[in-house]
């Protein structure tokens, strides 16, 4: 399984609980930490052929892509070694918020197809933009900083306060905190910087979208939406039952194998 996310962490509780046998790949230390104790979790960044081999030496049999929404190149991967080496792929998805009828929410939310889009136009002029989209993609918006008063929020890491500085973030507009972020904190956030404009990916609830376009909606703040990433899925679900289900069907077509 593919992971370091709390959509993985989810997954592996249930396969522990049914008894499934796996191996978690994640790219930081600290996402050890997140799995259940004698969990396997295999640490480091994996290009394909890193993918490819380790899928080998571990005897893989099939592949749970439950990375995050937006690492768009880890996924193709995992779909291309799949195919390389003909394994089972299923995605895990967290499910897209599902936008209300309520008309003042709508109003407040501008929804565009990538970030390209977003730093190419005029979105951002003059404006005090609070920026709510992890720490990797913080150097795009360097070129930003002389004609917008930006803000960032990261992940309480060193690496991503590094990350952060070395865009241009001053220390005064860096703020690290660890989500899920109650309404109340969100909303005295905005507050207490005078945003005039949020940039959020669409994480859907678990990612505390609902949170930002309440939000939005209440100060009457614009929030731009950033849509994941389009990706030609082998299979995809949002249903944590179907990912079991999926397991425990490669587990039937091993054991008749064998026999």
């Amino acid at each position: 399984m593919i992971g370091g996310t709390s959509d993985s962490v989810a997954i592996a509780n249930i396969l522990i609980d049914n008894k499934i046998s796996f191996v978690v790949s994640a790219t930081t230390q600290s996402a050890r930490d997140i799995y259940a104790v004698g969990t396997q979790v295999e640490i480091g960044c994996m290009d394909r052929s890193k993918m490819k081999r380790f899928c080998q030496q571990e005897n893989i049999k099939a592949i749970v892509d439950a990375s995050h929404p937006y690492a768009a190149e880890v996924s193709l991967s995992a779909i291309a070694v799949a195919d390389w080496l003909d394994l089972s792929y299923l995605r895990y998805e967290r499910s897209d918020y599902q936008i209300s009828n309520f008309k003042k929410e709508k109003s407040s939310i501008i929804e565009l197809d990538s970030f390209n889009t977003l730093l190419s136009g005029n979105y951002l002029q003059d404006r005090k933009v609070l920026l709510t989209v992890g720490c990797k993609v913080l150097p795009r918006f360097q070129a930003w900083q002389k004609q917008a008063t930006l803000y960032a929020r990261v992940l309480p890491k060193i690496k991503s306060l590094n990350v952060a500085l070395q865009a241009g973030f001053t220390n005064n507009r860096i703020i690290a905190i660890r989500p899920p972020l109650t309404i109340e904190l969100e909303t005295a956030l905005w507050q207490q910087w005078k945003i005039s404009l949020v940039v959020a990916k669409a994480s859907g609830k678990v990612g505390g979208e609902d949170i930002k376009r309440q939000v939005a909606a209440s100060l009457n703040i614009p929030l731009i939406i950033i849509a994941r990433p389009q990706i030609d899925y082998l299979q995809k679900t949002t249903n944590l039952k179907e990912v079991i289900a999926f397991c425990q069907k490669i587990i039937n077509i091993e054991s008749s194998n064998l026999q």
